[in-house]
């Protein structure tokens, strides 16, 4: 039997008010903009979260779909804020037994890169969120953007799950199919599913071309090139492909619902992730030295780390860490996590060509310099409260601060 595996990613960070500047440090710890974050909400819940739930619950009762879903804790948090009717449905779908929610970095950051501590912590709070919004439990990790190597797969095998995903990115298959299960190098008891960027980014990144959108005839016919090289395909994307990125009018939604439609008729079947690990066999074990992710052309660590803006201010914010814990205030912990949402980051890149302009388009910021001159502002007032409470930080201040 053919498999396919359709796993979306739900994400929503807290931004930084752009207007932030050094006189307001000292004085204002307000650091997010609340007005924009619940607008933005609000607005990709009824082009996207809501009308796209309500497609995969009728495609559940009628065909039988099988999807999994991976939501970050603050995008969790502001739907609980600002969009509540966006959790009830997602507790519909899940009260299907179809769906499944898959564990990950709650703050949605690069803790596993950074700091073991605060990945472990992190993946403790989405646990319990996940346990208190939907009474669900993971037993498939995904970690922030994809973001995977050898080390990460040790320690999310130590933690009791069974499944990790990450890009099926060529430099890691060489001659390889990314359409069969692998197993990390480093792990006895941890499935590896790699995403089929090709078929996935038709959809995702490519599904107008030359302002026509993409057959469905053509799509299917790819697919059964792809099941040539093994009999799961993999297919991974942000959820907000539906009616966001893609609006409601270029058909994305008939897309889908006519895929799906369609599929019964080429013997292909649905499974969630944690049901592609029941139903394989590994192949063989990939071992991946360097982080990839699924993120940009070169799938690499590169969006957040590519330039000395974004290197000092995650330096900066990382070496925060002991300091913030010692504090013990709640607040000061839950706003340095914020600043570790690895959009703040994103936003400070300076690539250019098609890079560049998916960088420029999720950021609210003119330039890369303005994201990282609010970003230092934001944490040198994190560190003054810190001061405030008695607890010294050696030389940790910097930044473009104005």
């Amino acid at each position: 039997m053919k498999h396919l595996n359709f796993y979306f990613q739900l994400h929503q960070p807290y931004r930084l008010c752009p207007s932030y500047n050094f006189f307001a440090m000292g004085k204002n710890h307000d650091y997010f903009d609340d007005s924009l974050n619940k607008m933005i909400m609000q607005r990709v819940a009824q082009k996207c979260y809501l009308p796209a739930n309500d497609m995969m619950l009728q495609l559940i009762k009628n065909y039988d779909l099988h999807i999994s879903f991976s939501c970050s804790g603050v995008f969790l948090e502001q739907c609980q804020k600002w969009s509540p009717e966006v959790i009830e449905s997602f507790n519909k779908l899940y009260a299907t037994g179809n769906v499944e929610f898959l564990s990950e970095t709650y703050y949605h950051s690069l803790s596993s890169v950074f700091s073991n501590q605060e990945f472990g912590e992190q993946i403790d709070l989405h646990a319990k969120l996940l346990k208190k919004l939907f009474n669900a439990e993971a037993s498939v990790f995904r970690n922030t953007e994809l973001i995977y190597n050898d080390i990460i797969a040790q320690e999310i095998q130590k933690r009791g799950y069974t499944g990790i995903l990450t890009e099926g990115a060529d430099k890691i298959l060489a001659w390889r199919s990314p359409n069969r299960l692998y197993q990390p190098q480093t792990c006895d008891n941890l499935a590896l599913l790699l995403k089929n960027y090709d078929l996935s980014d038709d959809i995702a990144f490519r599904f107008i071309q030359n302002g026509q959108p993409l057959r469905l005839d053509d799509y299917i016919a790819k697919l059964n090139n792809g099941f040539l090289d093994g009999n799961l395909i993999n297919i991974f994307m942000d959820y907000e492909t539906f009616g966001e990125h893609q609006s409601k009018e270029t058909g994305i939604f008939d897309f889908f619902i006519n895929l799906i439609k369609n599929l019964q008729n080429k013997k292909i079947q649905t499974l969630t992730t944690s049901q592609v690990i029941k139903h394989h066999n590994i192949v063989a074990k990939l071992q991946v030295l360097d982080a990839i992710s699924w993120a940009d052309t070169n799938r690499d660590l590169s969006p957040w780390l590519g330039n000395s803006l974004q290197d000092s201010a995650m330096r900066f914010a990382y070496e925060l860490e002991g300091a913030v814990r010692q504090s013990k205030d709640k607040k000061i912990i839950d706003d340095w996590r914020k600043l570790l949402i690895s959009d703040h980051f994103y936003y400070m890149s300076t690539k250019d060509k098609g890079d560049g302009e998916v960088h420029k388009y999720f950021s609210p910021f003119s330039t890369p310099h303005d994201a990282y001159v609010v970003y230092t502002n934001v944490l040198n007032d994190l560190s003054m409260r810190l001061e405030a409470e008695g607890i010294y930080l050696p030389d940790l201040r910097f930044g473009w601060s104005q």
